[in-house]
């Protein structure tokens, strides 16, 4: 009697964790889902973090449902991230810091899980990558590291360039420690800078003008939400200014910017399920170390180089991850 005891007391341990995931499963989970406008945009991320999802075992609809908030002005942040607390969502998933900034102001209690965050560390969202020690943990770019890259790689495709202009959203969380780190990298490369912040859409045209008549040679745009959103925009008044870009992220390329160097956010995204189905499973965002990319991407559209009439260096192309003809 006491072997088969022991026998169905292992067996049931072993069964425990089974048990405990059907019963996860059986209640469907709220994620809040906080991003910028419009959506359609921002879709292609929003499908990656569903695949992510569903390699997991969920199913939408049955296991998970989203509540979507999309934000066109960051005033509206506050507003929106305290609906998503209110409807007590089980988690927030968040894209940037921009969004990041808003939840964490919010809430000290919902999960906040992000994809494509530019530094949390250096801005104070987690306590370190190894061990956040708050309520938000996710993917990082390391953005404040990445412009240096950009900037090298885009003075290598234009080697005569002495000026460069700099777009950033003025309500961009990490505008302050990146541009510091642009400006570095710039003394280092013998080039002057000129930076231009815009808070709006609207504010595109007269900065990309003002930044025509300082005769820059080329455009470094930080990334950033309201970047990533308006790329079409962006990669329009860039052409129509002849002025080659550089962006922080493939997004922007694939709209028509010249060239990016970034990781793949798609990649960041779906991984961010993970994360999701980690904190759904009981773990909490303190314990969860921030992931950092495995790889970043060169991508250059050549399409956009030939309307510039620029012949982009052999050397570089041979380093690009994705040329589009």
């Amino acid at each position: 009697m006491r072997r088969r005891e022991v026998i169905a007391l292992l067996t049931a341990a072993a069964a425990a964790p089974r048990a405990t995931l059907a019963q996860e499963r059986t209640r469907s989970a709220r994620i809040g889902f906080l991003g910028p406008a419009p959506a359609a945009n921002f879709a292609p991320r929003v499908d990656a973090l569903r695949a992510g999802l569903r390699e997991l075992g969920y199913i939408e609809g049955k296991d998970l449902t989203f509540q979507f908030h999309w934000w066109e002005a960051t005033d509206q942040l506050p507003g929106l991230a305290a609906e998503l607390v209110r409807a007590r969502v089980d988690v927030i998933f968040v894209p940037s810091s921009t969004e990041a900034a808003a939840a964490l102001a919010t809430t000290t209690t919902v999960p906040v899980v992000f994809s494509t965050h530019g530094d949390p560390v250096g801005i104070g969202h987690v306590a370190s990558l190894s061990r956040p020690g708050g309520n938000a943990t996710g993917l990082t770019t390391l953005l404040t590291e990445l412009v240096a890259k950009e900037l090298e790689a885009f003075k290598e495709a234009l080697p005569q360039a002495t000026r460069f202009g700099v777009l950033f959203a003025s309500t961009a969380p990490l505008r302050v420690s990146v541009l510091q780190t642009a400006e570095a990298t710039a003394r280092h490369l013998a080039i002057e800078l000129r930076t231009e912040p815009v808070r709006v859409e609207d504010d595109f045209g007269p900065a990309f003008a003002k930044l025509t008549q300082d005769g820059v040679d080329g455009l470094l745009v930080l990334s950033s939400p309201l970047m990533i959103s308006r790329r079409a925009l962006l990669a329009e008044l860039a052409l129509r200014h002849r002025l080659p870009s550089m962006f922080g992220a493939k997004d922007n390329v694939l709209a028509g910017g010249l060239m990016s160097y970034a990781p793949d956010a798609l990649d960041l995204n779906r991984r961010a399920a993970t994360y999701v189905d980690r904190i759904l499973r009981g773990a909490k965002p303190a314990d969860l170390p921030v992931e950092q990319p495995s790889r970043y991407e060169l991508a250059i559209n050549l399409k956009t180089a030939k309307a510039l009439n620029l012949a982009i260096p052999a050397t570089l192309l041979a380093r690009a991850d994705e040329v589009i003809e």
